[in-house]
């Protein structure tokens, strides 16, 4: 049975840019999965590579039990489809950008999974937040004021200091998680 690595950490600590690096530096043979998010998000915002949803077309899902995760953030749903659960059996381990409010329901559902928290300095996130351009000022410092202010405690919980460059913190994702891991 494969197990979940759940990714979690401010907007703009780079989560999604620390997953692409690390596809980038694990070999084929590797059995983590990455998963996609369903998003009421529209997709020319760009970012991380979601599928995009319609209210209508989210909830759709969410009533008909294809969610394994959802929930509800800076006005968007987020789901995680049902077909992670079919990876895991499979022996696959599953990578999921999560959402910190969520992480104790995840918990919940997913007792052995192990967490890892992408942090980076104030400084540098509020420049990453400026340069993306989806937020106003107003929403900047919200996501700062709440970075600032959020607190994570898990049994399984690793961090990884994104202040560095991208291959740094693909190593310590590489170096904290695959050691832990069974094969397939």
């Amino acid at each position: 049975m494969g197990n979940i690595i759940y990714l979690i950490g401010p907007s703009g600590a780079g989560k999604d840019s620390v997953m692409d690096m690390v596809k980038q530096r694990i070999s084929s043979d590797t059995p983590i999965i990455f998963a996609h998010r369903y998003i009421t998000r529209p997709s020319a915002l760009g970012g991380e590579n979601y599928i995009s949803l319609t209210e209508s077309q989210f909830m759709l899902r969410k009533n008909g039990g294809l969610f394994s995760m959802d929930w509800h953030s800076h006005g968007y749903r987020y789901g995680i489809g049902i077909e992670i659960n079919t990876w895991l059996e499979k022996g696959f381990h599953v990578v999921v950008n999560g959402s910190r409010e969520y992480l104790p329901v995840a918990s919940v559902t997913y007792p052995e999974m192990m967490v890892c928290l992408i942090h980076v300095s104030k400084e540098r996130l509020l420049k990453r937040l400026q340069e993306r351009g989806r937020e106003t000022p107003e929403e900047i410092q919200e996501r700062i004021e709440r970075a600032e202010s959020f607190q994570v405690s898990h049994p399984n919980l690793i961090s990884i200091n994104n202040n560095f460059s991208l291959e740094e913190s693909a190593d310590q994702f590489i170096k904290s998680f695959l050691k832990q891991l069974q094969p397939v």
